[in-house]
């Protein structure tokens, strides 16, 4: 492991404990949620998920806490440096406006050795492909972790959460092909007993 993702390791702790700290509902999300749940550790980034109602109280204790607090131009999230590394705080998450439902959905994890709440597989994978569009598109980037994540993920969900998406609606039906979800998005691998896409 580099010392890169060491920095990101100690920065996902430090802002977790911080966070759980504050006593607001808040989640781990991204790759590395992906990957407390068993997908590909990601190599660029940690991000956690908080009720947008609540962004500007936990921006203002995790300060306090000695975290570098930064915002952004964009208006759905601010960025936290600490441990050489920068975690992003998100408020809004990809694909739904409705970020409770997601931090409902949430269980407790350990992670890295500090328990904190992580979101479902589910939420993470349709985040995950709801981001997908004309700018941005990068299967490679995906389907691992759909790969990984499968049988955990309600995949009737994520069809829903994406719909009206056609990148990530053909991102799905390529899953099908590629016999990593069965037909009609169960995750129970290939229906009919064939390889899944090389796992």
């Amino acid at each position: 492991m580099g010392d890169d993702q060491e920095c990101l390791r100690e920065a996902l702790k430090r802002v977790a404990t911080a966070l759980k700290e504050t006593g607001l509902p808040f989640a781990l999300a991204g790759g590395y949620a992906a990957w407390a749940r068993g997908g590909p550790e990601p190599d660029h980034d940690v991000d956690f998920l908080v009720d947008p109602d609540d962004a500007d109280k936990v921006a203002g204790l995790l300060a306090e806490k000695d975290l570098r607090i930064v915002h952004p131009p964009e208006d759905w999230l601010f960025k936290v440096f600490t441990d050489g590394a920068m975690v992003d705080v998100l408020f809004r998450a990809a694909g739904s406006p409705a970020v409770g439902p997601a931090l409902e959905r949430a269980t407790d994890v350990e992670v890295l050795s500090v328990w904190m709440p992580v979101l479902s597989a589910t939420d993470v994978v349709a985040q995950k492909f709801a981001v997908l569009g004309e700018r941005y598109c990068d299967l490679a980037a995906v389907l691992p972790t759909a790969r990984a994540l499968r049988e955990q993920v309600e995949w009737d969900l994520v069809r829903d959460t994406v719909a009206g998406n056609p990148y990530a609606e053909v991102a799905l039906d390529l899953l099908e092909r590629l016999h990593i979800i069965g037909t009609g998005g169960s995750g129970e691998g290939p229906p009919d007993g064939s390889p899944d896409g090389g796992t």
